[in-house]
């Protein structure tokens, strides 16, 4: 392992998107990455699907076999609202990365110009305001197949940066065994998890990976409510049935003895705050190195088709 610099400032933002709406939820980012910014942080992250949203409790009006075209007007919105990347919201995107002299993670709907499926994406940008790192989700969840496409290239990217190899999996992503191995064999130090998951099981999935992997854990999830849907989307039945706190958050920083660095922040919006002291990644390595010492390769081997 390289040597590390020794502190890492993080920021984890957890905020409530603009639903439906590409260019407020690019303007609210962009104004939290200057904040996060002024106040030293030298990472950012934000959580999955910050623009255009996580349409939790949409169906589309899929079922089995059949669907509504008030569904179909409704997808429409929401694709009209995803991204291109690059795009012009990533040039403005790494603009504001290299203002705020942070990387930036962030996640996005992302569209493609040669057809038009969906991909739930995160993103990464150096402090110079390049995009070095672009993942794709390896396989949405339950319903969300019917929104975005499984990850086609691009499966396990990590960044280099001061503090070691950094690398993101997307909610329920971290559920798979030989993903978290992938980024474990590439040496993250940093193991981002943008999210919309804020059950208490969470809490235990990542205080273990955190310790599994010997790494901090950065969870960042979304904070929104039955109130931040569009009053004009035509799915208002779905909507009503919501719960009024639809998205509680849960974000905070795990270290990698699996222990909270800040505590989950529930129900409100804020920026977390974390100075890490990176020094405790090859320290507690020093028993239980998994892809290391620890490891058989003799007897267990995981191949990457990346």
């Amino acid at each position: 392992m390289k040597d590390l610099k020794d502190i890492c400032r993080v920021a984890v933002v957890q905020a409530a998107p603009v639903m439906f709406d590409k260019e407020a939820c690019l303007e609210k980012a962009l104004g939290l990455i200057a904040e996060a910014g002024r106040n030293g942080a030298e990472l950012i992250v934000f959580p999955e699907l910050f623009i255009p949203c996580y349409p939790y409790g949409l169906t589309f009006g899929f079922t089995v076999g059949h669907r509504e075209e008030s569904g179909r007007t409704d997808w429409k919105r929401y694709y009209d609202n995803s991204l291109l990347v690059p795009g012009p919201e990533t040039e403005r995107l790494a603009a504001a990365a290299k203002a705020a002299g942070a990387w930036l993670s962030i996640g996005v709907s992302e569209r493609v110009l040669t057809s038009a499926t969906l991909y739930n994406t995160n993103l990464v940008f150096s402090p110079e305001g390049a995009l070095v790192s672009h993942h794709r989700k390896l396989k949405p969840t339950g319903a969300e197949r019917v929104v975005w496409g499984e990850a086609d290239a691009g499966y396990f990217p990590v960044a280099d940066t001061p503090w070691g190899p950094m690398g993101s999996l997307i909610c329920w992503e971290s559920y798979m065994p030989l993903a978290r191995v992938a980024l474990y064999q590439k040496g993250v130090t940093l193991y981002l998890s943008p999210n919309t998951n804020d059950n208490e099981e969470w809490q235990a999935t990542i205080r273990h990976i955190a310790i599994e992997g010997h790494c901090y854990f950065i969870n960042c999830d979304m904070v929104f409510t039955r109130d931040d849907y569009p009053r004009d989307l035509l799915a208002q039945e779905e909507i009503a049935r919501l719960p009024e706190n639809t998205c509680r958050g849960g974000s905070c920083v795990v270290d990698p003895f699996g222990h909270y660095v800040t505590e989950p922040v529930w129900d409100r919006e804020a920026i977390v705050y974390a100075d890490l002291d990176m020094q405790k990644v090859p320290a507690s390595r020093m028993e239980f190195d998994a892809c290391g010492h620890y490891a058989r390769p003799d007897v267990l081997e995981l191949i990457v088709r990346e």
